[in-house]
């Protein structure tokens, strides 16, 4: 118990300076939440007379997309969703948008939002009915997904609480937790131009302090995963700095980069970069530190009589295995999100080289590369500090007593079997692991099982059934 609190007071002097320099940063940064010159037109902002409405496909025909004079068969054709809307009334002539028509198309039974521009087109003729001049009165906007996202989300809750039970849902609570700091924390002091690494750094590492405490706990394992997670960071903040500046990582070519720069000053596209690269890590950080350090204290419940040495060599042997699966598990998931980019990239017909360092493919290759570099070191450092803290927390096995504690076997003892007889009350006592050892056949005190509560249970066990058997053998 001494080393326990020594080891954990040891954790909190590294990890309370850190959390209250985190918190201190944070506060120093958080922004003032004015948008004083930032103008940016809502594209669902409706004009006067304008309304958004959503109702559900009941046909879908293609036609002319203007009507045709008389004896006129000619025009382009258009496909045309007969909508009944939510609100109620008669169905409504939606046009449809020729790349939804083409890409994926439309169906009865679908819910899609529109705009309504019937009611515009009738005040600007001063007319009861909207503008006969072949301009459509009802127009596709999107698709209604909310019952469906709202099923899936559902679904995921369960299935995780489910399998996870506590641990799984204060898991899904922190999720919601490090959403708003994202949102209320990143996100606008990015838009008011507070320095990203900095941004990054302590929005990320608040982020992993409250969802892994909440996750997994107030415990050694849990600091230890926190503190390897936080050399990650570290790592991959200053190669996402260096790679950033390096690479001119500029956002050239995307549209939404382009927006963001047109509507204000402060903002800078190279640094909303910076952060979106340490950002992107946090997940799969996360996942192998902790799963890193749960694996040294299973280790170390099996075999506590395990070197220091050999312990981090086995816990290694599976943070190899995590590292060559979230290796390329990163650069699948990175090529997922990039996937029509990697398609137009290809119809390009480029040589690979000029592909991949190219503006639409470069931010893709250098989020994977840091993310990496960062995981895979923090796997040895999580390891070690796992190893150093489980030596000192965890339960040792008792000293082996002398000789002269050793349960003597009299000479009428001695049957086949070799067992001698000693009570499942010996295992208790002083000598209790060299009792066993008398009884059980083992040759060292190394054979034994380990000495955490479910070994002594084991122990007990197995000393009670070796009687048993030696009862066995003298009435034999």
């Amino acid at each position: 118990m001494a080393a326990r609190r020594k080891a954990n007071r040891i954790l909190a002097a590294v990890l309370v300076p850190l959390t209250l320099l985190t918190l201190a940063a944070m506060a120093a940064l958080w922004p003032s939440g004015n948008r004083d010159g930032l103008t940016l037109a809502n594209p669902y902002a409706a004009a006067p007379g304008v309304t958004f409405d959503t109702g559900r496909i009941q046909r879908v025909v293609t036609e002319s997309c203007t009507p045709a004079a008389a004896g006129d068969n000619g025009g382009s054709q258009c496909t045309f969703a007969f909508t009944e809307p939510d609100k109620g009334g008669n169905p409504v002539k939606v046009v449809i948008n020729p790349d939804i028509a083409k890409s994926h198309g439309v169906k009865v039974g679908d819910n899609i939002r529109y705009l309504n521009l019937s009611h515009a087109q009738a005040a600007a003729t001063g007319a009861d009915a909207p503008a006969a001049q072949g301009s459509p009165s009802y127009i596709f906007v999107d698709f209604v997904r909310t019952m469906p996202i709202i099923l899936l989300a559902l679904l995921y809750a369960v299935v995780v609480v489910a399998v996870a039970r506590w641990r799984g849902l204060r898991a899904l609570i922190g999720l919601v937790g490090a959403y708003f700091v994202l949102v209320s924390f990143m996100l606008p002091g990015l838009v008011e131009g507070k320095p990203p690494l900095l941004l990054a750094l302590v929005g990320s590492t608040v982020i992993m302090i409250g969802v892994l405490y909440f996750a997994h706990g107030f415990s050694a394992r849990t600091s230890t995963a926190l503190l390897g997670t936080i050399f990650g960071l570290g790592i991959t903040a200053l190669l996402a700095a260096w790679a950033t500046d390096a690479a001119n990582l500029a956002g050239v070519g995307n549209h939404d980069a382009a927006t963001l720069v047109n509507i204000s000053d402060k903002i800078s596209i190279s640094g909303i970069i910076l952060c979106g690269l340490i950002i992107s890590g946090l997940g799969v950080l996360n996942d192998v530190t902790i799963t890193q350090s749960s694996a040294v204290w299973e280790l170390y419940e099996l075999a506590p009589n395990t070197s220091a040495r050999k312990l981090f060599s086995s816990a290694m042997r599976i943070g190899r295995d995590h590292i060559a699966s979230t290796v390329y598990t990163i650069a699948f998931a990175y090529a997922g999100a990039a996937l029509p980019i990697l398609i137009i990239v290809m119809l390009y017909n480029r040589p690979l080289g000029e592909a991949l360092t190219s503006a639409e493919l470069s931010e893709e290759v250098i989020r994977t590369l840091v993310g990496s570099i960062g995981l895979v070191l923090a796997i040895p450092v999580t390891t070690l500090i796992a190893v150093l803290v489980v030596k000192a927390t965890g339960v040792r096995s008792a000293e082996p007593s002398a000789s002269a504690d050793l349960p003597r076997a009299s000479a009428a003892d001695h049957r086949p079997g070799g067992h001698g007889a000693v009570t499942a009350d010996d295992v208790n006592d002083t000598g209790a692991l060299a009792a066993a050892a008398a009884v059980a056949g083992w040759e060292s005190e190394a054979d034994a099982p380990p000495a955490t509560r479910r070994g002594r249970r084991a122990l007990r066990g197995q000393t009670e059934g070796d009687q048993t058997q030696a009862d066995g053998t003298r009435r034999d």
